[in-house]
Formats: C-alpha cells, structure tokens, sequence
C-alpha cells in the first residue's frame, strides 16, 4: 500500500445497527459478521480506508468486540502496524472518564483527548453494516473544493422495506436527504415515503477541530445522535454538502437483506462491481486449497480455501473449511466457517453459523423470503 494521506484519520463505528441483525450479533458484533465467502463487513470500509492512505483509524467498539479485536489483532493485514497513527481500538471505559454511550456524540466525547492530540486536518467517520468499495479520497478532495463543514455520502435507492415496517426506534436511526446544489436542505429521520430515496451511508468527512467543537457543544446538552441532534438543527448555519456515490453497495439490514446481498455476489457482475476497486484485505488463515472429490458437484458456488466437497452444492457461499460429505445435498445456503453437512443430508435456503453440524441423513429446507438461521456451535 503506497497511498498515503496525512490529511485524514478514521474513526469506524463497528455496533452501529447491531439490533438489525439480533441472531446474527448474538456472538460478535456487526462489523464482524462473516461475509462474501472469506471477508468481515469490516474488512470492505477499513481496507478502503487504507487503500486511501488513511493510516491513523480508531474503531469504537460498545460490547461483544472479542471476536473483532481477533480479526483485527493488530492490524498487520492492513498495513497499520505503525509507530505513528495505525490502528487504535477503543473499548468501553478506554479513557479514565468514559461513560455508557447510545450514540456517535457519546463515543466521539469519550476520545476527545486523543483527537485533540493528533494532527490529521479532516475525520472521516463510518458505520459498518455496509459493504462497499469506497474512494475516500475522492470524498475528501470533494469536500474540500466545495468549502463544506460536513460532507455526507449517500446513495440513490427505494428505502428497505424492513426499516420502513420498523414501528419503533430501538433498532436505530437511518436518513434520507433533500438536496439542492449539492447542498444537503432537509434530513428526514426514518421516513418511510416509497420510490428512491437520497439515502445516507453514514459516512461523513469533518474538520478535526470543528468536530471537536460540534461534540463538545453537543456532549453538554445531553445530545446522542450525530445526525439528528448536531446537524439537523445546523443545515441553515452550516455548509452541509452530500456526495453522491455511485458504485456498488450493499445494506445488512435484517437477516434477510443478509442473505440477500450475499447471494447477489453469486452474479458475476455484482462480484466484478464489488471487488473490481480498491484490493479487499482481510484476515489470513493459513489453509489448503478447496478440495473437490470425485463424484462431488459444484454449480454456481462462492468457496473459500479449506473447503471438501464430496456431495452437491449449488447457488451457495462456502466459508472457510466447510465440509459436504458424500451424499449430501446443499442448495441456496450460506455455510460460515468449519460448518459440516453430514452424509445423506438435504439443506435448503439456510444460513449456518460457525462450526455447525447437521448429521447425516437430515433434511432442513428455509424459503427465499424466510431463511432459516442455525446459531454457532450447533449440532442438528
């Protein structure tokens, strides 16, 4: 990675939206959950980030981030083993008068010493229950030619329905825009009008300082939610523009979605469309090649390394080190890692946590529109 951009840091919001998902963050968090065969949905935003040379990126973590400091451990495959910058974690209570937080206010408040203490001009801020394959720096050099205080990065598409059927806000705000010349003019909170919306990505590029500001502000009255408490109340006194971005993406909004959007990447060109930008890094597991033995049938799959297949699979994502004995019948699932479908078994539009057993001779059938989830460490 030869990019460097000493104008920015990161900071990454790995539970945002954790409540989406219940079954699925019941182990991990978010930013964590398995996706595309080999990657975390971390690994699309944090190797963007240093795909553009942002090397100083802190992620916040709330709870259940075992699993996510275990993928990231120091960071080596993302080049962010530094002495200066690299990759900070910040668990709850990291700083001596952190407190609980619900919100990005809460959190940003809690490290205001340590943004203070660095020297990068801008903050690009992120969630992480979006895959995509981001061009930071064309962002920022956006922001800066149109004199913005904040910039927002949307993208144009109909509102999930999932979050329009949502009759309460305990699974988090979300955000469609108005704009006008590229400025931002109205944010609506969790509107449910149909057709394509200007629908936010959360991701926002600020100047450190007047971050700071905007979070001191903000923390003394009691505010929470970057969105809805600091800038809806700021559009007509501050220069809030939008960045329009127009690759490919893809929204986890509910286990369905999940599904979904992993069985999209099945499409050669969604798969072209995702991975045809920066290089996605992630994780390394030293591991075998897949290994297909005969008499096995393999149409129309996504399969990591460490994978025997005995029996069929069709329109399915393999993970790490599955296994498909002979016999058996896998068709429109997605199999996390070291899963293990036994001889003579017949699954259908399932998806399979971590290290799940069905034995031999079973037959378990989801549909398209319900998906059945089989949690991690199961045997049925």
């Amino acid at each position: 990675m030869v990019n460097m951009n000493t104008s920015a840091l990161g900071i990454i919001f790995p539970n945002s939206y954790d409540a989406l998902v219940p079954d699925l963050v019941n182990v991990r968090l978010m930013a964590s959950i398995p996706f595309a065969s080999r990657y975390r949905l971390i690994d699309f935003i944090l190797s963007s980030m240093t795909q553009c040379g942002i090397d100083n990126i802190s992620v916040m973590v709330n709870n259940n981030y075992h699993s996510l400091m275990d993928h990231l451990d120091s960071g080596r495959e993302w080049d962010l083993v530094r002495k200066n910058g690299g990759l900070h974690i910040f668990p709850p209570f990291a700083e001596k008068a952190a407190k609980p937080y619900t919100g990005r206010v809460g959190a940003l408040a809690n490290i205001l010493d340590f943004l203070r203490d660095e020297r990068e001009k801008y903050v690009v801020i992120t969630d992480t229950n979006i895959v995509v394959n981001f061009d930071f720096n064309a962002m920022i050099r956006r922001h800066i030619e149109s004199g913005a205080d904040v910039t927002v990065a949307y993208n144009q598409q109909e509102l999930p329905e999932s979050l329009m059927r949502s009759q309460s806000n305990d699974q988090g705000y979300y955000y469609t825009f108005g704009i006008e010349d590229g400025r931002i003019t109205k944010i609506y909170v969790n509107a449910k009008d149909p057709g394509v919306q200007n629908f936010s990505m959360n991701i926002f590029v600020v100047e450190r300082e007047l971050l700071i500001d905007l979070i001191n502000t903000a923390f003394v009255r009691g505010q929470e939610f970057f969105e809805r408490d600091v800038l809806l109340p700021r559009l007509n006194k501050m220069n809030i523009q939008a960045y329009k971005h127009e690759g490919y993406i893809a929204r986890i909004c509910d286990m369905k979605s999940y599904f979904d959007e992993n069985m999209k990447l099945l499409d050669e060109y969604n798969l072209d469309s995702l991975f045809s930008g920066h290089q996605i890094y992630t994780k390394i597991r030293d591991d075998n090649p897949t290994r297909y033995i005969e008499g096995a049938k393999a149409q129309n799959v996504m399969v990591a390394d460490g994978c025997v297949i005995e029996g069929e699979v069709e329109n399915s994502i393999l993970f790490r080190g599955v296994r498909i004995a002979k016999g058996a019948k896998v068709k429109n699932c997605i199999l996390m890692q070291d899963t293990v479908v036994e001889a003579g078994a017949n699954v259908e539009y399932l998806i399979m946590d971590k290290n799940v057993t069905i034995t031999a001779g079973k037959e378990m059938k989801g549909t398209g529109t319900f998906p059945v989830y089989i949690g991690k460490f199961q045997t049925v």
